[in-house]
């Protein structure tokens, strides 16, 4: 599987042999790579490249160390969980703001909206409905359940991008969607009102994914997106100002 490492680059020739076996499905999730000794005369490394190299490959999420007798270096499976991971050190470092989510929404979900409108299934279908009636339930709650209708508008927004059946688009709608939690505890209270315009959202985004009309789901999409982010905006004027100010820098 492997051969000798280029002398001339010997670590960075480590890290792509093993990566690129595991991309091109060589090595599968949950395959424990050849023991140390083996690895180090399979490359002709020394020890020390040969552990920087798996560390590199740890921090990539390519492989997980595991110590003991049943140890080694485990394949891991390939995820969103370091994007999201990126993005969430790239939010809280105040590097986007709320103008930045809204430009980049707007264009993403409208897209995947017209996408999911021309793809549907009647079991994708069944499942939008299922969602926009839990939505439906937690407003009939007393108190009304703005938590839980945020989560129920999160998946709601997830399934659209399963239902494009594109994986790069449900990769980064669960990168986006996993991290922009922090911005709706901060400058959306989601008063009654708010939420009734979200739930009437959801009943018509349905509707048009429905009846397959593309152009109808992707502009009810962006102007829900577009919506929402004025309200945010308003809040956040009203927020205390050095960290409104330390977000808006980006802008």
């Amino acid at each position: 599987m492997f051969r000798e490492a280029s002398q001339s680059r010997v670590f960075e020739d480590v890290v792509n042999q093993i990566q690129e076996a595991i991309l091109k499905g060589s090595l599968e999730t949950g395959d424990v790579l050849p023991a140390e000794r083996d690895l180090r005369g399979m490359f002709h490394t020394s020890r020390g490249t040969l552990r920087e190299a798996l560390r590199v490959l740890e921090e990539r999420g390519l492989i997980e160390i595991k110590l003991g007798v049943r140890g080694g270096a485990v394949v891991k499976g390939i995820t969103a969980e370091r994007a999201t991971e990126s993005l969430a050190l790239l939010i809280r470092s105040r590097q986007v703001s709320l103008k930045h989510l809204a430009e980049f929404r707007e264009g993403l979900e409208g897209s995947v909206a017209a996408l999911a409108a021309r793809r549907a299934a009647e079991d994708d279908l069944r499942i939008l409905q299922e969602l926009v009636d839990e939505a439906g339930q937690c407003i009939d709650r007393k108190p009304l359940d703005r938590d839980a209708f945020i989560d129920v508008d999160r998946r709601f927004h997830l399934a659209l991008a399963e239902i494009s059946r594109n994986p790069v688009y449900v990769f980064v709608f669960h990168s986006v969607h996993d991290n922009i939690q922090r911005y709706y505890d901060r400058f959306l209270p989601m008063h009654r009102r708010e939420i009734l315009e979200n739930y009437r959202d959801l009943c018509d985004i349905l509707e048009a994914v429905g009846n397959k009309d593309a152009k109808s789901a992707r502009m009810l999409v962006q102007n829900h997106v577009l919506r929402f982010h004025r309200h945010m905006q308003t809040h956040e004027a009203t927020a205390d100002q050095p960290e409104s100010k330390a977000m808006e820098r980006g802008n």
